[in-house]
């Protein structure tokens, strides 16, 4: 028998990936949202994460963004 998981694909690069799986890890096991870590640039998640999994990236980048003193 077959079994189907409704999810979205992620590829991304390695930092990024890592810190993908490092927000999954810090949420509670109700919340975990990676259903399989293909390889080290690929991950299948649950397709209800994307827009938090957007938020999260997005708010770390605003955080590691150098802007130039005036």
């Amino acid at each position: 028998m077959v079994n189907a998981t409704k999810g979205l694909l992620i590829s991304c690069d390695i930092p990024m990936a890592q810190f993908i799986i490092n927000l999954n890890a810090s949420l509670p096991a109700s919340q975990k949202f990676i259903i399989h870590i293909l390889d080290n640039t690929h991950m299948f998640v649950q397709s209800h994460a994307s827009d938090m999994i957007r938020s999260a990236i997005s708010d770390f980048r605003e955080q590691n963004s150098y802007e130039k003193p005036s």
